[in-house]
Protein backbone atom coordinates (compact mmCIF):
# COMPACT_ATOMS: atom_id res chain seq x y z
CA UNK A 1 0.00 0.00 0.00
CA UNK A 2 2.88 2.38 0.81
CA UNK A 3 4.28 1.92 -2.70
CA UNK A 4 0.89 2.66 -4.24
CA UNK A 5 0.46 5.82 -2.15
CA UNK A 6 3.94 7.09 -2.92
CA UNK A 7 3.44 6.45 -6.64
CA UNK A 8 0.26 8.49 -6.40
CA UNK A 9 2.19 11.36 -4.82
CA UNK A 10 4.80 11.31 -7.59
CA UNK A 11 2.05 11.39 -10.19
CA UNK A 12 0.43 14.34 -8.45
CA UNK A 13 3.72 16.24 -8.47
CA UNK A 14 3.96 15.67 -12.22
CA UNK A 15 0.37 16.80 -12.80
CA UNK A 16 1.03 19.96 -10.82
CA UNK A 17 4.05 20.71 -12.99
CA UNK A 18 6.72 20.01 -10.38
CA UNK A 19 9.74 17.98 -11.40
CA UNK A 20 11.93 16.18 -8.82
CA UNK A 21 14.75 18.68 -9.49
CA UNK A 22 12.39 21.62 -9.04
CA UNK A 23 11.10 20.15 -5.78
CA UNK A 24 14.61 19.74 -4.42
CA UNK A 25 15.53 23.25 -5.47
CA UNK A 26 12.45 24.68 -3.77
CA UNK A 27 13.46 23.07 -0.47
CA UNK A 28 17.06 24.23 -0.82
CA UNK A 29 16.11 27.88 -0.76
CA UNK A 30 13.91 27.67 2.33
CA UNK A 31 15.06 30.23 4.93
CA UNK A 32 15.23 29.27 8.56
CA UNK A 33 12.85 31.84 10.04
CA UNK A 34 9.03 31.96 10.00
CA UNK A 35 8.42 28.22 9.73
CA UNK A 36 5.83 26.85 7.32
CA UNK A 37 4.12 23.98 9.12
CA UNK A 38 2.00 21.70 6.96
CA UNK A 39 -1.24 21.31 8.91
CA UNK A 40 -2.18 17.62 8.58
CA UNK A 41 -0.01 17.66 5.44
CA UNK A 42 -0.97 19.51 2.27
CA UNK A 43 -4.58 19.08 3.39
CA UNK A 44 -5.84 21.85 1.12
CA UNK A 45 -5.13 19.52 -1.81
CA UNK A 46 -5.40 15.92 -0.55
CA UNK A 47 -7.28 14.20 2.29
CA UNK A 48 -5.86 15.28 5.63
CA UNK A 49 -3.26 13.02 7.24
CA UNK A 50 -3.06 10.71 4.23
CA UNK A 51 0.50 9.72 3.34
CA UNK A 52 -0.11 11.35 -0.03
CA UNK A 53 -0.85 14.68 1.67
CA UNK A 54 2.37 14.39 3.67
CA UNK A 55 4.49 13.61 0.61
CA UNK A 56 2.95 16.52 -1.26
CA UNK A 57 3.64 18.86 1.67
CA UNK A 58 7.24 17.67 1.66
CA UNK A 59 7.53 18.41 -2.04
CA UNK A 60 6.01 21.85 -1.55
CA UNK A 61 8.84 22.76 0.81
CA UNK A 62 7.15 22.74 4.20
CA UNK A 63 9.63 23.14 7.06
CA UNK A 64 7.64 20.85 9.37
CA UNK A 65 4.83 18.36 8.80
CA UNK A 66 2.16 17.74 11.44
CA UNK A 67 0.96 14.39 12.84
CA UNK A 68 -2.10 14.19 15.13
CA UNK A 69 -1.90 10.95 17.10
CA UNK A 70 -4.53 8.69 18.67
CA UNK A 71 -4.46 5.01 19.66
CA UNK A 72 -6.30 1.95 18.40
CA UNK A 73 -7.81 -0.80 20.54
CA UNK A 74 -4.61 -2.83 20.16
CA UNK A 75 -2.33 0.13 20.99
CA UNK A 76 -1.26 1.12 17.46
CA UNK A 77 -0.41 4.81 17.12
CA UNK A 78 -2.66 6.23 14.40
CA UNK A 79 -2.36 9.53 12.57
CA UNK A 80 -5.85 11.04 12.86
CA UNK A 81 -6.98 14.54 13.74
CA UNK A 82 -9.21 13.39 16.57
CA UNK A 83 -10.29 10.14 18.26
CA UNK A 84 -13.14 9.59 15.77
CA UNK A 85 -13.13 7.63 12.53
CA UNK A 86 -16.50 8.78 11.19
CA UNK A 87 -15.45 12.22 9.92
CA UNK A 88 -12.82 10.97 7.44
CA UNK A 89 -13.58 7.29 6.71
CA UNK A 90 -16.40 4.97 5.63
CA UNK A 91 -16.44 3.23 9.02
CA UNK A 92 -20.25 3.48 9.32
CA UNK A 93 -20.59 1.44 6.12
CA UNK A 94 -17.93 -1.15 6.87
CA UNK A 95 -18.74 -1.60 10.57
CA UNK A 96 -22.41 -0.65 11.08
CA UNK A 97 -23.56 -0.87 14.66
CA UNK A 98 -20.11 -0.17 16.16
CA UNK A 99 -20.84 3.43 17.14
CA UNK A 100 -21.01 4.41 20.80
CA UNK A 101 -24.15 5.85 22.40
CA UNK A 102 -23.20 9.34 21.17
CA UNK A 103 -23.29 8.11 17.57
CA UNK A 104 -19.52 8.45 17.07
CA UNK A 105 -17.07 5.75 15.98
CA UNK A 106 -14.02 5.89 18.24
CA UNK A 107 -10.67 4.73 16.87
CA UNK A 108 -9.88 3.28 20.28
CA UNK A 109 -12.70 0.73 19.79
CA UNK A 110 -11.15 -0.74 16.63
CA UNK A 111 -8.01 -2.78 15.98
CA UNK A 112 -5.41 -1.63 13.48
CA UNK A 113 -6.39 -4.48 11.15
CA UNK A 114 -9.99 -3.26 11.19
CA UNK A 115 -8.99 0.36 10.61
CA UNK A 116 -6.83 -0.64 7.64
CA UNK A 117 -9.99 -1.96 5.96
CA UNK A 118 -11.42 1.57 5.83
CA UNK A 119 -11.15 4.06 3.00
CA UNK A 120 -10.00 7.51 4.09
CA UNK A 121 -11.61 10.45 2.36
CA UNK A 122 -11.83 14.24 2.49
CA UNK A 123 -13.25 15.57 5.77
CA UNK A 124 -17.04 15.60 5.84
CA UNK A 125 -20.03 16.24 8.07
CA UNK A 126 -23.72 15.39 7.95
CA UNK A 127 -26.56 17.50 6.52
CA UNK A 128 -30.08 16.14 6.24
CA UNK A 129 -28.66 12.70 6.90
CA UNK A 130 -26.21 12.88 4.00
CA UNK A 131 -22.42 13.21 3.98
CA UNK A 132 -21.38 16.73 2.97
CA UNK A 133 -17.77 17.69 2.26
CA UNK A 134 -16.62 20.44 4.63
CA UNK A 135 -14.51 22.23 2.00
CA UNK A 136 -16.34 21.68 -1.31
CA UNK A 137 -13.47 22.77 -3.58
CA UNK A 138 -10.91 20.34 -2.16
CA UNK A 139 -10.10 16.80 -3.30
CA UNK A 140 -13.43 15.07 -4.07
CA UNK A 141 -14.92 12.66 -1.56
CA UNK A 142 -15.36 8.99 -2.35
CA UNK A 143 -11.88 7.90 -3.42
CA UNK A 144 -10.69 4.52 -2.13
CA UNK A 145 -7.02 5.36 -2.72
CA UNK A 146 -6.28 6.53 0.82
CA UNK A 147 -6.23 4.90 4.24
CA UNK A 148 -5.40 5.74 7.84
CA UNK A 149 -1.66 5.49 8.46
CA UNK A 150 0.34 4.72 11.57
CA UNK A 151 2.90 7.05 13.10
CA UNK A 152 5.69 4.67 12.17
CA UNK A 153 4.59 4.59 8.52
CA UNK A 154 4.62 8.38 8.37
CA UNK A 155 7.97 8.76 10.12
CA UNK A 156 9.50 6.26 7.71
CA UNK A 157 8.10 8.24 4.77
CA UNK A 158 9.50 11.57 6.00
CA UNK A 159 12.84 10.14 7.07
CA UNK A 160 13.11 8.26 3.79
CA UNK A 161 12.51 11.48 1.87
CA UNK A 162 15.05 13.26 4.05
CA UNK A 163 17.62 10.64 3.09
CA UNK A 164 16.82 10.62 -0.62
CA UNK A 165 16.71 14.41 -0.96
CA UNK A 166 19.43 15.31 1.54
CA UNK A 167 17.01 17.61 3.35
CA UNK A 168 15.98 17.60 7.00
CA UNK A 169 12.27 18.35 7.13
CA UNK A 170 10.91 18.23 10.66
CA UNK A 171 7.89 16.61 12.29
CA UNK A 172 5.28 18.23 14.51
CA UNK A 173 3.31 15.50 16.34
CA UNK A 174 0.34 16.24 18.58
CA UNK A 175 -0.78 13.98 21.41
CA UNK A 176 -4.58 13.92 21.19
CA UNK A 177 -7.00 13.47 24.09
CA UNK A 178 -4.63 12.00 26.72
CA UNK A 179 -7.42 11.96 29.33
CA UNK A 180 -9.68 9.93 27.03
CA UNK A 181 -6.91 7.41 26.45
CA UNK A 182 -6.05 7.29 30.14
CA UNK A 183 -9.67 6.52 30.99
CA UNK A 184 -9.36 3.51 28.65
CA UNK A 185 -6.18 2.36 30.39
CA UNK A 186 -3.78 3.67 27.74
CA UNK A 187 -0.87 6.04 28.35
CA UNK A 188 -0.62 7.62 24.92
CA UNK A 189 2.11 10.05 25.96
CA UNK A 190 4.51 7.29 26.97
CA UNK A 191 3.73 5.38 23.77
CA UNK A 192 4.36 8.44 21.56
CA UNK A 193 7.60 9.34 23.32
CA UNK A 194 8.93 5.79 22.98
CA UNK A 195 8.06 5.77 19.26
CA UNK A 196 9.78 9.11 18.70
CA UNK A 197 12.86 7.91 20.54
CA UNK A 198 12.88 4.73 18.45
CA UNK A 199 13.13 6.88 15.31
CA UNK A 200 15.90 9.08 16.72
CA UNK A 201 13.97 12.10 17.99
CA UNK A 202 15.54 12.57 21.41
CA UNK A 203 16.61 16.14 22.15
CA UNK A 204 15.98 19.78 21.27
CA UNK A 205 18.51 19.73 18.46
CA UNK A 206 16.30 17.26 16.59
CA UNK A 207 13.73 18.54 14.09
CA UNK A 208 10.65 17.92 16.19
CA UNK A 209 8.10 19.91 18.16
CA UNK A 210 5.73 17.90 20.38
CA UNK A 211 2.40 19.61 21.02
CA UNK A 212 -0.70 19.05 23.12
CA UNK A 213 -3.77 21.00 24.27
CA UNK A 214 -3.63 19.38 27.72
CA UNK A 215 -1.42 21.60 29.90
CA UNK A 216 -1.32 19.12 32.76
CA UNK A 217 -0.12 16.42 30.39
CA UNK A 218 2.58 18.67 28.89
CA UNK A 219 3.89 19.40 32.38
CA UNK A 220 3.93 15.67 33.10
CA UNK A 221 5.83 15.03 29.86
CA UNK A 222 8.35 17.74 30.69
CA UNK A 223 8.93 16.95 34.35
CA UNK A 224 8.36 13.21 34.56
CA UNK A 225 8.17 11.27 31.32
CA UNK A 226 10.98 12.78 29.25
CA UNK A 227 13.54 12.71 32.11
CA UNK A 228 12.64 9.07 32.72
CA UNK A 229 13.23 8.25 29.06
CA UNK A 230 16.35 10.43 28.80
CA UNK A 231 14.65 12.71 26.29
CA UNK A 232 14.38 16.50 26.01
CA UNK A 233 12.16 17.52 23.11
CA UNK A 234 10.78 20.97 22.34
CA UNK A 235 7.22 21.15 23.71
CA UNK A 236 4.41 23.41 22.47
CA UNK A 237 1.34 24.38 24.46
CA UNK A 238 -1.67 24.51 22.16
CA UNK A 239 -4.27 27.10 23.15
CA UNK A 240 -8.00 26.77 22.45
CA UNK A 241 -11.08 28.76 23.36
CA UNK A 242 -12.45 27.23 26.54
CA UNK A 243 -15.91 27.01 24.94
CA UNK A 244 -14.61 24.52 22.34
CA UNK A 245 -14.11 21.80 24.95
CA UNK A 246 -10.89 20.92 23.12
CA UNK A 247 -8.73 20.03 26.10
CA UNK A 248 -10.01 17.59 28.67
CA UNK A 249 -8.36 16.69 31.97
CA UNK A 250 -9.05 14.53 34.98
CA UNK A 251 -10.15 16.43 38.05
CA UNK A 252 -8.05 16.55 41.20
CA UNK A 253 -9.42 13.22 42.45
CA UNK A 254 -9.04 11.55 39.05
CA UNK A 255 -12.64 10.39 39.14
CA UNK A 256 -14.01 12.02 36.00
CA UNK A 257 -13.03 13.98 32.91
CA UNK A 258 -13.83 17.68 32.80
CA UNK A 259 -13.19 20.56 30.36
CA UNK A 260 -9.98 22.53 30.71
CA UNK A 261 -10.15 26.31 31.14
CA UNK A 262 -7.72 28.07 28.78
CA UNK A 263 -8.59 31.63 29.72
CA UNK A 264 -5.46 32.11 31.82
CA UNK A 265 -3.19 31.36 28.84
CA UNK A 266 -4.37 34.49 27.03
CA UNK A 267 -4.00 36.83 30.01
CA UNK A 268 -0.95 39.07 30.52
CA UNK A 269 1.82 37.22 32.34
CA UNK A 270 0.81 33.76 31.11
CA UNK A 271 3.88 33.31 28.89
CA UNK A 272 6.23 33.07 31.87
CA UNK A 273 4.13 30.29 33.39
CA UNK A 274 4.03 28.35 30.13
CA UNK A 275 7.78 28.80 29.61
CA UNK A 276 8.35 26.79 32.79
CA UNK A 277 7.42 23.61 30.90
CA UNK A 278 7.29 24.42 27.16
CA UNK A 279 9.30 26.03 24.38
CA UNK A 280 6.41 27.41 22.37
CA UNK A 281 2.72 28.18 22.14
CA UNK A 282 0.23 27.29 19.41
CA UNK A 283 -2.73 29.70 19.62
CA UNK A 284 -5.69 30.16 17.29
CA UNK A 285 -4.57 33.08 15.12
CA UNK A 286 -7.35 35.56 16.20
CA UNK A 287 -6.08 35.27 19.78
CA UNK A 288 -3.00 37.25 18.76
CA UNK A 289 -4.88 40.33 17.59
CA UNK A 290 -6.44 43.22 19.48
CA UNK A 291 -10.18 43.17 18.80
CA UNK A 292 -10.41 46.93 18.33
CA UNK A 293 -7.32 47.76 16.26
CA UNK A 294 -6.65 44.41 14.58
CA UNK A 295 -2.98 44.82 15.47
CA UNK A 296 -0.86 42.46 17.54
CA UNK A 297 -1.79 42.28 21.20
CA UNK A 298 0.50 41.41 24.12
CA UNK A 299 0.74 37.66 23.46
CA UNK A 300 3.55 37.49 20.88
CA UNK A 301 5.83 40.05 22.53
CA UNK A 302 5.37 38.43 25.95
CA UNK A 303 5.99 34.98 24.51
CA UNK A 304 9.21 36.12 22.87
CA UNK A 305 10.33 37.84 26.07
CA UNK A 306 9.80 34.52 27.88
CA UNK A 307 11.80 32.62 25.24
CA UNK A 308 8.77 30.99 23.61
CA UNK A 309 8.15 30.52 19.90
CA UNK A 310 4.68 31.33 18.55
CA UNK A 311 3.10 29.05 15.90
CA UNK A 312 -0.58 29.99 15.32
CA UNK A 313 -3.19 27.87 13.51
CA UNK A 314 -4.82 27.49 10.94
CA UNK A 315 -4.19 29.49 7.74
CA UNK A 316 -6.59 28.33 5.03
CA UNK A 317 -7.23 29.70 1.55
CA UNK A 318 -10.71 28.21 1.14
CA UNK A 319 -13.72 30.45 0.56
CA UNK A 320 -14.71 32.19 3.79
CA UNK A 321 -11.50 31.19 5.60
CA UNK A 322 -9.47 34.35 4.91
CA UNK A 323 -10.46 37.19 7.28
CA UNK A 324 -12.26 39.99 5.47
CA UNK A 325 -9.60 42.59 6.24
CA UNK A 326 -7.16 40.81 3.93
CA UNK A 327 -7.38 40.92 0.13
CA UNK A 328 -5.81 37.47 -0.30
CA UNK A 329 -4.53 34.42 1.51
CA UNK A 330 -0.98 35.58 0.82
CA UNK A 331 -1.65 38.96 2.44
CA UNK A 332 -3.19 37.13 5.42
CA UNK A 333 -0.06 35.04 5.94
CA UNK A 334 2.31 37.93 5.26
CA UNK A 335 0.60 40.11 7.88
CA UNK A 336 1.08 37.58 10.64
CA UNK A 337 4.69 36.92 9.70
CA UNK A 338 5.71 40.50 8.93
CA UNK A 339 3.59 42.50 11.37
CA UNK A 340 2.45 40.22 14.18
CA UNK A 341 5.94 38.63 14.14
CA UNK A 342 4.96 35.00 14.61
CA UNK A 343 7.67 32.35 14.32
CA UNK A 344 5.70 30.01 12.10
CA UNK A 345 2.25 29.29 10.69
CA UNK A 346 0.15 26.14 10.51
CA UNK A 347 -1.39 25.98 7.05
CA UNK A 348 -3.36 23.65 4.81
CA UNK A 349 -1.65 25.29 1.81
CA UNK A 350 2.13 25.04 2.43
CA UNK A 351 3.08 26.07 -1.10
CA UNK A 352 1.16 29.33 -0.96
CA UNK A 353 2.19 30.10 2.61
CA UNK A 354 5.81 29.53 1.72
CA UNK A 355 5.52 31.85 -1.29
CA UNK A 356 4.02 34.55 0.93
CA UNK A 357 6.76 34.05 3.54
CA UNK A 358 9.57 34.13 1.00
CA UNK A 359 8.31 37.38 -0.50
CA UNK A 360 9.00 39.09 2.82
CA UNK A 361 12.62 37.97 3.07
CA UNK A 362 15.59 39.95 1.74
CA UNK A 363 16.66 38.79 -1.70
Amino acid sequence: MRVVMFSLCVSLFAIAGWSPMALAASVDKSPSKALVIAHRGASGYLPEHSLAAKALAYGMGADYIEQDIVMSKDDALLVLHDPFLDRVTNVAEVFPGRARSDGRYYAIDFTLAEIKKLAMTEIFGKKDGKAVQRYPNRFPMGSSSFQVSTLSEELELIQGLNKSTGKNIGIYPEIKAPALHRAAGKDISVAVLKELKKYGYVNQADKVFLQCFDANELERIDRELMPGLEMNLKLVQLIAMTSWGEGMSQNALGLEIEPYNYDWMMAPGAAKKIAAYAEGIGPWFPMLLDRESGKANHMVSEAHAAGLQVHPYTFRADEGQVPKQFKSFEEFVAYFIGQVKVDGVFTDFPDRARAARDQLLPQ
